[in-house]
């Protein structure tokens, strides 16, 4: 992410109770193997995505019947997007015994683009390792090739850098044996009469799927790591369908244990070796973690939890405060930094003083349970915060809230104070039509933002316009060619990356896959 905040100046106080907890609900990863399904070619096609698409050759079959030599090359299609690894590539020699090593690169891809554009063209603002390749020698043939690394693909490209003259070689089976901690028996069939919401309902369950490994990864290709804000939306999605409430529980052990020396829960975790908290903090990712504890709550009744990480989640209530002016207002300035959205012209402080109410209201209900000595002080924070954000920050002139120095209208601040009920119920419908009508031109970039959108609408009873705007968002996204929902999606602006090129764009990602839940709880 870019323009976050890093807080270096405070150090991690590790909770060695809790680390031990979220150790104990590791979870067992369930293994499949996945075989290729067709040989393809990648051509260009303007009306898809990025300009690229796959065009099927001969099935996969065929692979075994053909030779390779130096500058040669293939890919496979393996039908639907995988993560895992290659674990047994069958090589052999064909022609004269071979008197020198095979040079193989093998590149792995997500979309089509991958396979197309070479990496070395790649010009984006973070790293290029995150671009899935593998380089190297086989010395001794025949022979069968493991790739210790996991990727995230559906695609990959096979190319014979060198080899000698006196030999080719053939590829007599190429398997993936597949990861994730996510049992597809435990989801319940949707079974629509609309076969648009029927895909988006697969498709959102193999997002969440792909993602759920040893934690809630935000992307099995980037970044693969636990961020609050993805869990949050990954664990509403797992409640409607794999119901794997332990997984939840982990995660939230994981982030209470690695807080900062003055309370506050970082924005992700680095959990492949030991665990380890980023130094990157967004104010709004932490008070998450008052509204994903006590959904877990809701679905589990596990009511240990609850007490026992409510302090950490009133504290980030708590600092959160510690950002309000005198007016009660969360200050406009650059001492926080909170994600709302990916657009970089978009001011956080009318979105985060919503997010700041949506969440004490799940404080209080928290507190009402647990804590009933803080209630009565919450609910008066809660009653200044929202008489704040009417006097200050609502328009009546223009008929939006407006956020910053510059009294800016977004699409994130109107959707954030309609999730914070700022509003009685026919205002808040009221501001969200004025909001399709008028369109401002700061907009939605995400599925994340997109999310709160779609369940903005059906909390004013606008169900059928929440239906259409999923369609026109992530229907749009399956008629664009995607098996599982992407980490960025502009239908105006189908290249669109804000890391500098598409090409590292994360195309299964976690906050993507929310229209299940929204589909399976609301009864769309």
């Amino acid at each position: 992410m870019a323009n976050i905040q890093v807080i270096k100046e405070h150090t991690i106080i590790r909770n060695e109770a809790f680390i031990a907890k979220a150790e104990q609900l590791k979870p067992d990863l369930i293994s499949t193997e996945a075989h290729p399904v067709h040989l393809i070619d990648v051509i260009s096609d303007p009306s898809v995505v990025h300009g690229w698409r796959a065009n099927v050759l001969e099935p996969a079959e065929e692979l075994r019947h053909k030779s390779f030599g130096k500058g040669d090359q293939f890919i496979l299609d393996y039908g639907t997007h995988l993560v895992g690894y290659l674990d047994e590539i069958h090589i052999r020699p064909v022609g004269s015994p071979p008197d020198a090593p095979l040079h193989l690169k093998i590149t792995f891809g997500e979309m089509p683009i991958e396979m197309a554009e070479p990496f070395s063209s790649y010009e984006g603002w973070i790293s290029s390792s995150w671009l899935q390749e593998a380089v190297f020698h086989v010395d001794i043939l025949p022979g069968v090739i493991t790739l210790p690394r996991r990727y995230s693909f559906r695609y990959v490209k096979f190319e014979v850098i060198a080899a000698s003259q006196k030999y080719r070689v053939s590829f007599d089976k190429i398997v993936c044996r597949t990861v994730t901690s996510a049992d597809i028996s435990k989801v319940m069939p949707l079974m629509h009469a609309d076969e648009l919401i029927q895909k988006m309902d697969e498709v959102s369950i193999k997002t969440l799927q792909d993602c759920m490994q040893l934690v809630f990864e935000d992307g099995p290709k980037r970044d693969r790591r636990l961020w609050l804000g993805d869990l949050r939306l990954q664990a509403l999605a797992n409640y409607e369908t794999f119901k794997n409430y332990d997984l939840v529980k982990r995660n939230l052990y994981l982030f209470a244990g690695v807080p900062n020396d003055k309370g506050q829960i970082t924005a992700n975790v680095f959990t492949f070796s030991d665990l380890i908290a980023d130094d990157t903090y967004l104010l709004d990712y932490s008070i998450f973690f008052v509204t994903t504890l006590y959904d877990y709550y809701m679905v589990s009744q596990d009511l240990e939890t609850l007490t026992e990480l409510w302090p950490l989640a009133l504290k980030q209530i708590e600092i959160a405060f510690d950002y309000l002016d005198e007016r009660r207002l969360i200050q406009d300035s650059n001492s926080w930094y909170s994600f709302i959205d990916w657009n970089q012209d978009l001011n956080k402080q009318a979105p985060t003083q919503g997010v700041l109410i949506y969440a004490l209201r799940i404080a209080i209900r928290i507190a009402e349970i647990v804590d009933r000595n803080t209630v009565e002080t919450l609910k008066q924070q809660l009653d200044l915060l929202v008489e704040s954000a009417k006097a200050h920050l609502w328009d009546e002139a223009a008929g939006f809230f407006v956020s910053g120095v510059d009294r800016q209208v977004s699409w994130a601040s109107q959707i954030w104070m309609v999730l914070a009920e700022v509003w009685e119920p026919h205002k808040n419908k009221e501001l969200l039509t004025r909001l399709l009508d008028v369109n401002p031109v700061v907009g939605v970039t995400t599925p994340y933002l997109y999310h709160h959108l779609v369940e903005a609408l059906i909390l004013v009873g606008e169900k059928e316009v929440a239906i259409n705007q999923m369609k026109a968002y992530w229907g749009e996204m399956i008629a664009d060619g995607a098996d599982t929902f992407w980490e960025l999606y502009d239908p105006a602006n189908k290249s669109f990356s804000p890391y500098g090129d598409p090409m590292i764009n994360s195309y299964c990602h976690a906050w993507s896959c929310t229209p299940t839940y929204l589909i399976r709880k609301y009864n769309l």
